[in-house]
This record gives structure tokens, C-alpha cells and sequence, in this order.
């Protein structure tokens, strides 16, 4: 598992959905009344091309035409609810990737929808096709409370994905302290090393994450001291 900023996500890195290219959201159509030019170009190009006088061809996505997984990744717990009740059978749907709409929920830190799913009986132990798992896209993103919940449901804390990294690798790379924290304190094996032969605390030391270091060093010292 090689180091990756925290922005990259699963669209090809298998590491957490990409919100730009799956999960469209509704544009909001704001005043531009009191913006400069420059703020102008940080809107849509929808309202941009407004603005020019264009003809606007393409109509923003609205909550109708979004899927489920979509919709989960957005944290809209009342859509999902429609969704599911139209169609049970959507709530273990695997999409291209094979991911399922906890996985998506997990991968935005959408707690709401993560524990909506569970109550109702989403698998949290399913692996996509590349073998990425609700708990690694989790860590990833430094959702301790979503990481808690998926390890209070047997889910197995050392899965490993298609290049080897497991939930504690991608937390350590995240410099996520307090994932790596619960991840320990559930048993993570810190011995386990990516494809690329890091270690977390090799992984550690190579991204100068120096409160992540401390937190490995005291779990290892925890784990070798002699009992009293």
C-alpha cells in the first residue's frame, strides 16, 4: 500500500468513493448579487453558463434520479427509507465496484445512514470487488464513531484490500489518531505489512506522523509489559 493524500478515494485507489464523479448533489442557486468575478468561478457551471446567457441542457441531479448508494453517501436517511421500502432488496445491492450503500455510508462518514442500515440488517462484513470493506473506507476517513460501530458488529478488523492495506494501514496513513486508537484496542495486528512492505509503524515513520508513532509505540509497550 503505497501513501496517499487524504483526498484520494475509491475511484480506482479503492481507498473511498469519489463524491465528484458518483454522488452529484443538488447545486445551491445562490445570490450573486454581492460577488466579484473571482467568486463567480466558484460556483456550478450550470449557474455560470446562466449567467453568460446560455441554455442551460443539462439539469442538475435531483433526489428522484439519485440511487440508493448515492443517496446513502449523502446522508439522506428519509430517501433511503423510501428506497428500501419500495425494494428490501436494496439494502445488500452491490453497485459496478461492489460496493453497497453502508459501504458508501462509511466511506462519508454518514453515521445516520451507517446505523439505519445496520439496525435494519446491512451486512457490514461484505467485500467489494477489489476486497475494500466498510471498516477499511471508515478508517480512511477518520470516522472513529462509524469505525466503533461496524467493529460492534464482528466485522473483521485485519480484512485487507487489493493492495494489502488493512483498516489500521489506512488510518495510520490518514494520520487518523483516534481509529488507530479504537482499532488497537480491538485487537488490530500491527505486525500485518502492505503489499509495498509497510508496516503502520513503518508507514508511520515514512509520513513523519509523529503522534501516530507514539500511540503504536505505547500499544506495543501495553502489549509486552509483564503482567503484575
Amino acid at each position: 500500500m503505497e501513501a496517499r493524500g487524504d483526498d484520494e478515494v475509491a475511484d480506482g485507489q479503492h481507498v473511498q468513493p469519489s463524491s465528484a464523479n458518483a454522488c452529484p448533489s443538488e447545486p445551491r442557486q445562490e445570490s450573486t448579487e454581492n460577488l466579484d468575478e473571482d467568486d463567480l468561478f466558484k460556483h456550478s457551471t450550470t449557474l455560470t453558463n446562466k449567467q453568460r446567457g446560455n441554455e442551460v441542457t443539462v439539469r442538475p441531479a435531483t433526489l428522484d434520479s439519485l440511487s440508493i448508494h448515492q443517496l446513502a453517501a449523502q446522508g439522506e436517511v428519509s430517501q433511503v427509507v423510501a428506497h428500501l421500502s419500495r425494494d428490501s432488496s436494496l439494502i445488500s445491492r452491490q453497485d459496478e465496484r461492489g460496493f453497497t450503500p453502508l459501504m458508501w455510508a462509511a466511506a462519508f462518514g454518514e453515521k445516520a445512514v451507517v446505523d439505519f442500515l445496520l439496525e435494519k440488517g446491512a451486512d457490514p462484513k461484505t467485500i467489494a470487488r477489489e476486497r475494500e470493506s466498510a471498516l477499511t473506507l471508515a478508517s480512511s476517513g477518520g470516522y472513529v464513531d462509524i469505525v466503533e460501530s461496524l467493529l460492534r458488529h464482528g466485522v473483521d478488523i485485519n480484512t485487507y484490500d487489493w493492495n494489502g492495506g488493512t483498516p489500521l494501514l489506512y488510518a495510520v496513513r490518514g494520520n487518523h489518531i483516534k481509529c488507530v486508537e479504537a482499532l488497537l484496542a480491538k485487537g488490530a495486528d500491527m505486525t500485518i505489512e502492505s503489499d509495498s512492505g509497510y508496516s503502520p509503524m513503518a508507514l508511520a515513520v515514512a509520513l513523519g506522523h509523529k503522534k501516530i508513532q507514539k500511540v503504536l509505540e505505547d500499544h506495543i509497550l501495553k502489549l509486552y509489559k509483564p503482567p503484575t
